[in-house]
């Protein structure tokens, strides 16, 4: 309905002279406070300079003009046009398109025919994954899940760092004969010894010298080493119901990276410093006031190139893959992200989108600083799992009720990460994340079981009534259903799942209000009730899908 609002003032501001567009006056519209001043108000005071009237008698002039059938009534009111929902039908029409949609429902055809490509995870293949790399994985699944939802044809890439100091440090500590378990502690051994070696750093580079030059035995045992950590990280990801379209092995740009700086040459801005690497100068770049010395390093003394040469090219190449091109980074990425965007802008290419986010921290006597896999200071991921499983298992246990303890281990993770704003770090409760009763997964999955139970105990039984006027909860009820489309929409627009996971918390909440307000079964309105117990599940399901949390039937 807030569409019809914006198309409508859209119109009458034309007349006007005042011309804005819907987006923007979507952007304006309010929700009254209470159901008595209407569903939808339009505040005036942004006309006042334009049209050279107050603001009140704006609103008294624009609403004599609203000439609309789709509402009960628009109202002025002080500086504010209302405008009231003929909330009986809306229920109606809103109830009859969830459930002619169903898994549908929200869906639209904005990314009809684009390919969108999305590389997220992108973990060091050194060893397993700790729960702060969760959070790129988790977000990264949402956003694909949400651009499949929109009609897009989502490619999913995971940018696989096979050429580096870290897996050159494991092939010297002859990791290779490890299994997938053993080789954090492996890393975190060999790391502090080469730190506190020149010698043990030299043979380090030596291999990555010799892997850059396709020397047989060293780039097997690369191989080797890569091959274990991606399968075990791999697993433990899939555990998260987190899967990949395509591995890309940085080692492939080994030969095309130097086609690049080639490129990089012709521009007069690439120079060989007093260390004999290969460096881009970026002065008069965005990065300039971020750096005592703004360039970009891409090779080192001996002509190996860096990762941030690799890096290039493999942009490049996913550009031309697809229409839209994303990124998920850690917040500590943000200014290497604007020195490679500075490189592929003198190259004449844009850059993808980036989700930057920022990191987790653990509460409750665990690490509660930024973990380091090289300084072993890290919580699992493997392990962070079992125990939000067990967790589950002790609270389903203790209330005496039913579920799928791995379900909804797993959900209050995904959903604990994405009710945050990515931009903001998170302080990590596992205890508050598997909260039955307050804004978590748990509770938000025993809304949808609550829902299940209700259409369980009525089943087979005829419809009684049709629908008579609707009470408040109702109302409130039907008007958080009908924001569904709006916020899947503004979620891709913002690259925000979090958009997504607090209005299910919110739908939620006000389904347990309308439950305990308005009885169902055996009631004069069970007929209705039932189809909007029915809408609410729905709807339920087809937000949190989008978060990757699976639903459940009981608890």
């Amino acid at each position: 309905m807030i569409k019809l609002v914006a198309r409508i003032l859209k119109d009458i501001l034309k007349e006007e002279k005042i011309n804005l567009k819907k987006e923007e006056i979507k952007d304006i519209i309010e929700i009254p406070p209470s159901l008595e001043m209407g569903d939808y108000a339009f505040p005036c005071f942004i006309l006042a300079k334009k049209l050279k009237k107050s603001p009140i008698q704006i609103a008294k002039d624009l609403k004599e003009k609203i000439k609309s059938k789709d509402f009960e009534r628009i109202e002025s009111s002080g500086p504010y046009i209302n405008f009231f929902v003929n909330r009986t039908k809306l229920a109606e029409n809103l109830i009859k398109e969830i459930l002619d949609k169903k898994n549908n429902f929200g869906k639209t055809n904005l990314g009809k025919g684009k390919k969108a490509l999305i590389e997220h995870t992108s973990i060091n293949p050194n060893a397993s994954p700790h729960v702060g790399r969760a959070r790129n994985a988790i977000i990264g699944d949402s956003i694909v899940k949400i651009l499949r939802f929109i009609n897009f044809k989502p490619e999913v890439h995971y940018y696989v760092n096979d050429v580096s100091k870290q897996i050159a440090m494991l092939v010297l500590a002859n990791a290779e004969k490890l299994k997938f378990k053993d080789m954090l502690k492996r890393y975190i051994s060999i790391s502090k010894k080469v730190e506190n070696s020149k010698e043990l750093e030299k043979k380090v580079f030596k291999l990555l010298y010799k892997f850059e030059k396709k020397d047989k035995e060293v780039t097997k045992r690369f191989k080797k080493i890569t091959d274990i950590c991606i399968t075990g990280q791999e697993k433990i990801l899939s555990e998260l119901e987190i899967h990949y379209d395509f591995f890309d092995y940085e080692s492939k740009y080994l030969d095309t990276s130097k086609k690049i700086l080639s490129q990089l040459k012709k521009t007069k801005k690439l120079f060989i410093d007093k260390d004999k690497r290969f460096v881009l100068d970026q002065k008069g770049t965005s990065v300039e006031n971020k750096m005592k010395s703004p360039v970009l390093v891409l090779t080192r003394a001996d002509g190996t190139g860096l990762y941030p040469l690799r890096d290039i090219v493999y942009t490049i190449e996913k550009l031309k893959k697809a229409e839209k091109n994303i990124i998920i980074l850690g917040e500590d990425h943000k200014l290497y992200f604007q020195q490679l965007k500075e490189t592929l802008k003198l190259l004449g290419f844009n850059s993808p989108e980036v989700i930057y986010y920022s990191f987790i921290m653990l509460s409750e006597g665990e690490k509660s600083k930024k973990m380091s896999t090289r300084k072993g200071d890290v919580i699992l991921l493997e392990d962070f799992l079992k125990k939000s499983i067990n967790k589950a298992k002790k609270e389903i246990f203790k209330r005496k009720t039913k579920g799928d303890p791995k379900k909804i281990g797993i959900g209050a993770i995904k959903y604990a990460i994405l009710k945050n704003n990515p931009n903001k770090s998170i302080l990590f409760n596992l205890n508050e994340a598997l909260n039955f009763e307050g804004n978590a997964g748990p509770y938000i999955l025993y809304s949808y079981a609550r829902a299940s139970s209700i259409l369980r105990k009525v089943k087979n039984k005829k419809n009684k009534s049709k629908t008579l006027k609707l009470e408040s909860k109702e109302i409130e009820l039907v008007k958080k259903l009908s924001e569904f489309p709006d916020i899947v929409l503004n979620s891709y627009k913002n690259l925000n799942p979090s958009l997504i996971a607090n209005y299910s918390y919110q739908l939620a909440q006000t389904f347990n209000e309308f439950y305990h307000s308005c009885p169902v079964i055996g009631s004069s309105k069970e007929s209705f009730r039932l189809l909007l117990v029915k809408s609410f599940r729905q709807v339920l399901k087809n937000s949190l899908s989008l978060l990757g949390i699976e639903t459940i039937e009981e608890m």
